[in-house]
């Protein structure tokens, strides 16, 4: 089922089922890459017998750069990384053209920059 994230505390992420409202919530310990999930955004999860068994988050999603270290001008080589924060913590390597409020899409399996936004 689609359901849109509320948010998350230190031991379940909380989602509503836009057409009910009903509120549901998973585990962290089922909820794996739950460091992607984005307030008010739809995700699936799968059910069995009305219990949340797991977050299928999609392939990519994007985020925003918070904190990286300098661009390098002229330098659009993507097979050299810097270390990058991105809105949600998650700390990640990005080619050294990608500056602080580039949007960029991750891997959600790996957790590895893909492209740019």
């Amino acid at each position: 089922r689609d359901l849109q994230f509320l948010y998350k505390d230190d031991a379940n992420a909380y989602f509503m089922d836009p057409k009910t409202f009903e509120q549901i919530y998973i585990p962290l310990d089922l909820a794996e890459g739950h460091i992607f999930l984005k307030e008010g955004e739809s995700f699936n999860l799968s059910f069995l017998e009305d219990e949340p068994l797991s977050l299928n988050l999609p392939q990519k999603m994007e985020f925003k750069v918070e904190e990286t270290g300098p661009s390098i001008k002229g330098n659009s080589s993507t097979n050299v990384f810097k270390d990058a924060i991105l809105e949600n913590g998650f700390k990640t390597k990005v080619p050294l053209f990608i500056n602080v409020g580039s949007k960029i899409k991750i891997d959600t399996k790996s957790g590895a920059y893909t492209e740019k936004a």
